[in-house]
């Protein structure tokens, strides 16, 4: 895919790696839509930087967690802009509950977390396949390696990102040969999600093969080589300065 003049759904796109991701995007000529569910200020934000440097760029509130706003915001692009090319599912929340804590993991964190990381991105590409069908297009999930280790800020927090590298594998079958799907799953990145345990992260960083935590720019330049491969469908691709290893 050449993403000069293509349509491409950022969710959760106005902070970390959805807004660095955004600001590739438009970079490389693609008409950007940043959906946003409380993190309006930042994601008008994205949307002025990108106009300032000559792109295309509109903001959208949804809570991927409602099928009907999913569709709102679905409808609001294609309206805008004729179509859905792309699909960037990034839009996540986690519950900081230590892995051993199972009395705190109550029904409500489960029911949040999966209503949002899981069943929020299903909404997300059950809106844009009628239209991506018609051209083909494509979708990166946004994943972790706590779906792969297991370990992560919390059990049910890395049930919902093993549930999506599943889904990813499950609809590059179902949607192809129009649609390809794939999922990156990164390591600990740089984001606000730090902010107070920066000690932890320093502390982290220095036990990695690479001695580096990754950066939202890196894991954006790999989510832009998922969606421009042609050839790749299917895949969960590991970003994480040797953390699994």
């Amino acid at each position: 895919m050449e993403l000069k003049d293509k349509v491409v759904i950022v969710t959760g796109g106005g902070t970390g790696i959805g807004k660095a991701t955004a600001l590739k995007l438009a970079e490389k000529g693609a008409k950007v839509v940043i959906n946003y569910s409380r993190s309006e200020k930042e994601a008008y934000e994205v949307v002025n930087k990108i106009r300032e440097q000559g792109g295309t760029a509109l903001a959208f509130k949804a809570n991927v967690a409602e099928e009907k706003e999913v569709n709102n915001l679905v409808e609001f692009t294609v309206s805008s802009f004729g179509t859905v090319d792309g699909l960037i599912n990034n839009a996540s929340i986690t519950a900081q509950i230590p892995m051993d804590d199972l009395a705190n993991v109550t029904d409500e964190v489960w029911d949040n977390l999966f209503s949002v990381n899981v069943k929020g991105m299903f909404h997300c590409i059950k809106a844009v396949v009628p239209h991506m069908k018609k051209n083909s297009g494509a979708i990166v999930n946004v994943g972790s390696v706590a779906g792969i280790t297991g370990i992560g800020s919390s059990v049910p927090y890395a049930a919902t990102k093993a549930a999506i590298h599943t889904m990813t594998r499950s609809l590059a079958i179902a949607l192809a040969p129009e649609i390809r799907v794939n999922s990156i799953a990164p390591g600990a990145v740089v984001t606000r999600w730090w902010d107070g345990n920066e000690d932890r992260m320093t502390q982290l960083a220095g036990s990695l093969p690479l001695k580096r935590i990754s950066t939202p720019d890196e894991i954006a330049e790999s989510i832009l080589f998922q969606l421009t491969q042609d050839s790749i469908t299917g895949q969960v691709y590991v970003i994480d300065s040797g953390q699994t290893l």
